[in-house]
């Protein structure tokens, strides 16, 4: 049975909620290991067939702790999981553009292939109250993550990725 990892890191809960609800949708089609950033290491990716990484966007970039799982792993597998699969979940106050363009990039290097244009959520939380705000992420929103979920583990299931 092949294995989707999905690794996110969240502060006010709206990435946890999209990193959950695309579990939930991978659950439905194979295997799932969900982990926060934090406890996520080199063992967990290289044991992985495919890849769901999910970050809010912090300050133009993608948050501390996802940087620090991504900077843990990045050597210790480099040039050991080129070809697999890799998807995408920002969660961000406004374009979350910049968080996308560094985890692609750092996907690249690690020469993964991305099957799906990411899901980005923009909250619109321009004020400091705001943004540390508890978020609550719209129900069509998750269930656009749920889909990503369920799609990218059916076609992990089918070897299509």
């Amino acid at each position: 049975m092949k294995t989707l990892l999905v690794v996110y890191h969240s502060s006010t809960g709206g990435t946890r909620q999209m990193a959950e609800a695309a579990a939930r949708g991978a659950a439905a089609e194979g295997r799932v290991v969900l982990r926060r950033a934090a406890a996520a290491g080199p063992a967990d990716v290289l044991a992985a067939d495919g890849y769901l990484f999910a970050s809010p966007e912090t300050l133009a970039a993608i948050a501390g702790p996802m940087k620090d799982f991504f900077d843990r792993c990045y050597y210790p597998v480099l040039g050991r999981i080129e070809g697999r699969p890799h998807a995408l979940l920002v969660c961000a106050g406004s374009d979350g553009q910049n968080a996308i363009r560094q985890m692609r990039r750092i996907a690249t290097g690690w020469r993964l292939r991305e099957i799906a244009e990411p899901v980005l959520v923009c909250t619109r939380a321009q004020t400091p109250e705001a943004i540390l705000a508890p978020k609550t992420i719209p129900a069509e929103a998750l269930a656009r993550c749920e889909e990503l979920g369920t799609a990218f583990a059916a076609g992990l299931a089918m070897g299509i990725y």
